[in-house]
């Protein structure tokens, strides 16, 4: 461990793999990184006091005596005139801090390194620390807090966590969306002025950016230096990208508070959520650093992610004993390992409309209880799953009738409702113990190994019925103790994050869950771009990719199996669609599907995503290469007609450019359309048992022929390393 005293100028340098971060010291204010991004490898401290010194901005005609630099937590006092790093108030005083570093530390931290600082201010009479660790997977991650050292209360209205970007990051990446249609892509110039994507909505929001990138210009998924936040909270946010007047360009991340939502009381600490930031040589590099990360945290499942049929578009509010155990019958013999039941099952739930915060089991439609279902699908060797909505509450139901005063209101008036339903107040001790003690009793009293936690409307006019105060970061810190609690309650339980699908998507809610709902529509024209954005954050093994009936419940369009099923490989796989009624031949064809998936999950839930940057907007191919590149499956999707006939090449990154590749059409029982064209070579080669092989650095930068598909159809490629060169070599491995 390295601790200094403040005065001495001190640079450190914290590098991981392929990653460096400088941090100066040498104030004024706190530290502020200089650089961070690709490696500077060994760097004496000479040199890198000389890299601190070669980046001090001169001063300017009109402007500051001392020119203002991006600290840590960038503050007026020192000269900064863009968004501040803290804002607060002390009765109307103290609006103003100068935090002056007071001691810093360096240290290794889980396969990384970190550094921390501590800074006060005496008279403001506030104390802020901070650490910024570079994991081993090379992702930056920064913690904030601000303690309240006086003697009377503070407000604290923002603290973000800001990163600079390279003079080359010229251009915007983010995502929004809504309901059904999450996380759509947009991007714009990152020019002077500040660009900030808020959510105010008591959650991330359907049209929540998962993370905010700014690259070189035109920047893809395999090109481009690319640098990326996000912030691991799972209420009201805000995330930045900025540029001064002087060329300073960042991003930033804070949780959006609302008024008085954080009063320190003297000796009071408030810690903001963790910002993670990674960048990469493109998107893929990107995003693989992300995923690195996700998986190597404790929290992370260990097991095989199991294959799942969910009843929601199966059944939906129609509960029938004898329907659902036909439906578990025929998911076992799939191959299906865990049945959730979905909304329905509690007492007086007939509709969407009533009854959310009455958790029992409705005995006029369950005679028996669950238990002769809950015993039935345990019979089949299948795990047992459980939907529930604990934050949501129907005026309809005995729960609001005898507590009004615990659902979430400003003034005494009930906020406007979304799909028929209030927020219950889970910050208030009652309800949160009567939530608690409902869902722990139906644990205790069924082998129930999962719980499908969802969340339906947005948070509005968010304020404890009692005493009016807001009440959001209070809620979400709720939820995190109540998921915790039930955990620890009940070992090897599994959670499912779902939001209306996909509007509670962050790093925070996955640090008390095991996968996410991508989002409520299943249609594998919408599920690409959903998938694939998502992803830049979340690796698939932790998104919900399921299989939906041939007409989609979201859009009414209707594909083949094979595009949906191609679409939903890579991630957590299930069924979401009334399988009962299946044909034999379309059960022998749904069967093989779920049988490559178990063949290939563990590459596709250990390995490396990638996505190609091809120039036909049409054309989509997207896959998983194995950790050890020995193996990869891709999947070629065809969205609309292409502008080329027959379509371009295919190019396929992240192989290992010294080892060859066996290439092999994967999909089952898929023939490519005939329609008049010949047959393609590396396709009719693989079909006879004798497929090419190529080299990786041949697949990546000359590709093969893409076969000529209809639109709104896929197929599955697989790459396999052979054992020698076909020159004759051998291979590296």
């Amino acid at each position: 461990m390295l601790s200094t005293t403040p005065g001495s100028t001190t640079t450190i340098h914290l590098s991981v793999a392929d990653t460096s971060v400088v941090v100066d010291a040498s104030g004024p204010g706190v530290p502020a990184i200089v650089h961070w991004g690709p490696s500077l490898g060994p760097v004496s401290e000479q040199h890198l006091s000389a890299l601190v010194a070669s980046l001090v901005p001169q001063r300017v005609s009109g402007g500051l005596d001392v020119p203002a630099r991006l600290s840590v937590i960038p503050q007026e006092a020192f000269g900064w005139q863009g968004t501040p790093g803290f804002t607060g108030h002390r009765q109307g005083t103290n609006i103003f801090p100068a935090f002056q570093l007071t001691s810093i530390e360096q240290a290794d931290a889980d396969g990384g390194r970190e550094m921390s600082f501590t800074a006060d201010d005496e008279d403001a009479r506030l104390r802020a620390t901070g650490s910024i660790r570079l994991s081993a997977a090379g992702v930056l991650h920064q913690r904030l807090s601000v303690t309240n050292t006086g003697d009377s209360d503070y407000e604290v209205r923002s603290l973000l966590a800001a990163v600079p970007l390279p003079d080359s990051a010229v251009e915007v990446l983010d995502t929004t969306g809504r309901h059904l249609r999450e996380r759509s892509p947009q991007r714009h110039l990152l020019t002077q002025g500040t660009y900030r994507r808020e959510s105010r909505r008591g959650r991330p929001g359907a049209d929540a950016t998962v993370v905010l990138a700014a690259g070189a210009p035109s920047f893809g998924f395999e090109t481009g230096l690319v640098h990326a936040i996000h912030l691991a909270w799972s209420g009201n946010h805000q995330l930045t990208a900025e540029k001064t007047p002087a060329g300073q360009a960042f991003l930033s991340a804070a949780e959006l508070l609302l008024p008085e939502e954080i009063v320190l009381a003297p000796g009071e600490t408030y810690t903001a959520p963790e910002m993670l930031a990674s960048w990469g040589h493109g998107l893929n590099q990107l995003s693989a650093r992300f995923h690195d990360h996700v998986r190597s945290r404790p929290v992370h499942p260990s097991s095989p992610r199991p294959v799942t049929l969910n009843t929601w578009e199966a059944v939906y509010f129609d509960h029938d004993l004898e329907r659902l155990t036909r439906l578990a019958d025929k998911a076992a013999a799939l191959g299906v390992e865990r049945f959730v039941l979905d909304d329905g099952w509690f007492e007086g739930r007939r509709d969407d409309t009533s009854s959310l915060g009455d958790w029992f089991v409705d005995r006029e439609v369950w005679p028996n209880g669950l238990t002769p279902l809950v015993d039935h699908v345990r019979a089949l060797g299948m795990e047992f799953g459980l939907w529930f909505e604990p934050e949501m509450i129907n005026l309809d139901s005995r729960l609001a009738a005898d507590h009004p005063d615990w659902i979430i209101q400003a003034e005494g008036r009930l906020p406007i409702s979304g799909r028929q339903q209030q927020v219950l107040n889970l910050a208030n001790p009652g309800a949160y113990d009567y939530i608690l003690e409902c869902i722990d009793t139906i644990l205790s009293t069924h082998d129930i190994a999962y719980i499908k936690w969802d969340h339906n409307r947005d948070l509005l006019d968010a304020a404890d019925a009692v005493t009016g105060h807001a009440v959001v970061h209070r809620n979400v810190e709720a939820v995190y103790r109540l998921m915790r609690t039930l955990k620890d309650r009940h070992p090897g339980l599994e959670i499912e994050s779902c939001a209306s699908g996909g509007a509670r998507v962050d790093l925070g809610v996955l640090d008390h869950t095991d996968r996410i709902w991508t989002s409520d529509c299943i249609d594998p024209l919408e599920r690409l771009t959903i998938q694939k954005y998502t992803g830049l954050l979340v690796p698939p093994e932790l998104m919900g990719m399921h299989i939906s009936g041939p007409t989609s419940h979201s859009t009414g369009r209707t594909h083949a199996l094979p595009f949906r099923a191609a679409t939903a490989i890579f991630g957590h796989y299930g069924i979401e669609w009334d399988i009962s009624k299946l044909t034999a031949t379309e059960t022998e064809h749904l069967k093989e599907w779920i049988d490559l998936h178990l063949q290939w999950r563990d590459v596709l839930h250990t390995g490396h995503v990638v996505h190609t940057d091809l120039p036909d907007p049409a054309m989509d191919l997207r896959g998983t290469v194995a950790s050890d590149k020995s193996s990869a499956l891709f999947a070629y999707s065809l969205t609309a007609s292409s502008a080329s006939y027959p379509p371009g090449k295919l190019t396929f990154p992240g192989l290992d450019p010294h080892r060859a590749y066996a290439v092999r059409l994967s999909s089952p029982y898929t023939a490519l359309p005939g329609n008049g064209q010949s047959p393609l070579a590396w396709a009719e080669a693989s079909l006879t048992g004798a497929p090419l092989a190529l080299t990786g650095a041949t697949l990546a930068h000359v590709g093969i022929q893409a076969p000529v598909l209809l639109p709104e159809q896929s197929i599955l490629i697989e790459l396999h390393a052979t054992e020698a060169h076909p020159d004759g070599s051998r291979n590296h491995s």
